[in-house]
């Protein structure tokens, strides 16, 4: 059955939902959101929309240019799924079932991810009754241009000839940075663009989920919480704080975000909270007051803003306490008792970087019983995995090892101390590695580190990511532009190599947003 036509909105929220005429920094307001919001409650009551006349329209709430929005009611309970498939055969369909279409119901509202740009998407939408019986729908929409510059289809460098090592999910480009207009984009198994989020500017650093939101940065001081649908529920601004490269829930679901306070003359060594329920920001840590006397002899470059410690990446532990990673000093940093007095309980780094400050004692120490290993260099997206089969004071820890030293603000430190690590950043030549790393690390009598496996993955002196994901790796180069998809043991299964914006991929993390945009 072939729908007779798109459902659309008056001409108010057509332009609305074009994100090449609404601004990012007019889609991400309540007074535009609400808008959209009444205007499609309004739209819902006057019309009569059944299987036969959906509610379909084109990215309405304009946070996402490859989406639809569809309502409507059905004359018996039903749970929905759709596919979506283009004539360029080449381009595999793709499908899902809503979150919200987890049960059999008569209402469906729900938000179809995945349009292709500049093609005809041909929407099926299956119907099924809870005694199996099916009934389709399909429905024709001719998507237009990206706003940005992306690619629709990345090239695969490398592919497996068993594809069914590759996991389920999407992967999510969280920063190919622009001068012009920023994005997040997501990208199938197929390397086929399958969703473009618009951003006010700079990047997001990952996705967090939490009580049917995700939550992600849309600047460098402000963070969006936006529903199933679309719809941006909450704007966090964080003030004088800009915020930078990573953030986590706490145990009350309240932000923890790795800052810069622009009222100070450092920059990437503080950490704020925001409170997601109030949005009330309040700071939490200032690294000055853990390394007070290593900060004393950093010196800056050109009178620049000092980043003397550059933390990358932070770690929820649980009961105050998080694990922090420092490319500056290429030292992983335990902080206990965040909220009312913060400690530095131990360090994992090179021991000649620490040797003359009086910090070099909370060094844990590297086991190298099993097998020697060098120190990680400017180390990124360092991710605690506590693993039930590991005895209590016990975790591991896997971290992009991006193998370059360099630190600008302590110049006289040499960084051949380390074995193997590189200190020029260029990437084009191929005679360069960096490593997968992930250890063991043993908090009791032995206090120690270990390094459980490794391997090489393409060079990328700065930035880059690495995540666990449902028994494979996903792994970004990003100065390299590339990010491919492991097997648990480090073998290649798929690589993309994507255009480059401007200098490098910020990261590359993958997602199933089971119970975001789908039921499974």
């Amino acid at each position: 059955m072939l729908l007779s036509g798109l459902v659309l909105l008056n001409s108010h929220i057509l332009e609305a939902s074009e994100s090449n005429i609404t601004s990012a920094s007019t889609i991400y307001t309540s007074s535009y959101q609400d808008e959209v919001e009444e205007e499609l409650e309004n739209k819902k009551n006057k019309g009569n929309y059944t299987e036969d006349n959906m509610l379909i329209i084109e990215n309405p709430y304009g946070t996402n240019t490859l989406s639809l929005y569809v309502y409507f009611t059905s004359k018996e309970a039903v749970s929905v799924s759709y596919e979506i498939s283009v004539q360029d055969t080449s381009i595999p369909n793709f499908e899902g079932k809503p979150a919200s279409e987890s049960d059999y119901s008569t209402k469906h509202e729900f938000q179809v991810i995945g349009l292709l740009p500049e093609q005809k998407n041909t929407i099926t939408f299956t119907l099924e009754k809870e005694n199996g019986t099916k009934k389709t729908y399909s429905y024709t929409h001719k998507m237009g241009s990206l706003l940005g510059k992306e690619e629709v289809q990345l090239e695969n460098t490398k592919a497996s000839q068993t594809k069914d090592y590759v996991t389920d999910g999407l992967y999510v480009i969280l920063g190919n940075d622009s001068e012009e207009k920023d994005f997040m984009y997501y990208y199938d198994n197929a390397g086929v663009i399958r969703g473009e989020v618009p951003l006010i500017g700079y990047r997001s650093h990952r996705l967090l989920f939490q009580d049917g939101l995700m939550y992600y940065s849309i600047s460098t001081n402000k963070m969006a919480a936006v529903n199933t649908l679309g719809k941006v529920e909450k704007v966090y601004d964080t003030g004088q704080y800009n915020l930078h490269h990573d953030y986590v829930f706490d145990d009350d679901g309240n932000l923890l975000v790795l800052a810069t306070d622009t009222e100070k003359n450092t920059v990437e060594d503080q950490i704020i909270k925001i409170d997601t329920k109030t949005g009330e920001v309040s700071h939490v840590l200032d690294l000055e007051d853990c390394f007070k006397s290593y900060k004393e002899q950093c010196v800056s470059e050109d009178d620049e803003e000092m980043d003397w410690m550059h933390i990358n990446t932070i770690q929820w532990l649980g009961n105050g306490q998080v694990l922090l990673s420092s490319r500056e000093t290429s030292t992983i940093i335990f902080i206990d008792d965040l909220y009312e007095n913060p400690q530095v309980k131990y360090m994992i780094g090179e021991e000649s970087f620490w040797e003359n400050t009086e910090y070099k004692d909370l060094l844990l120490e590297k086991d190298e019983s099993s097998q020697s290993f060098s120190n990680t260099g400017g180390q990124h997206s360092i991710t605690y995995v506590k693993d039930d089969t590991l005895d209590a004071g016990e975790y591991y820890l896997y971290m992009f090892n991006n193998n370059f030293g360099k630190s600008s603000t302590n110049p006289s430190y040499d960084w051949n101390h380390i074995d193997g690590i590189e200190t020029s950043a260029t990437v084009d030549d191929g005679s360069k590695a960096s490593y997968f790393y992930k250890y063991k690390v043993d908090e009791n009598n032995n206090n120690t580190y270990t390094l459980v496996q490794s391997f090489e993955v393409p060079f990328s002196p700065y930035v880059s990511s690495v995540q666990e994901y449902d028994g494979n790796l996903i792994i970004d180069s990003g100065m390299k532009g590339v990010f491919g998809e492991y097997d648990a043991d480090g073998n290649l299964i798929q690589q993309f190599k994507m255009k480059l914006s401007d200098q490098y991929i910020y990261r590359v993390y993958k997602y199933t947003f089971t119970d975001f945009y789908f039921s499974e």
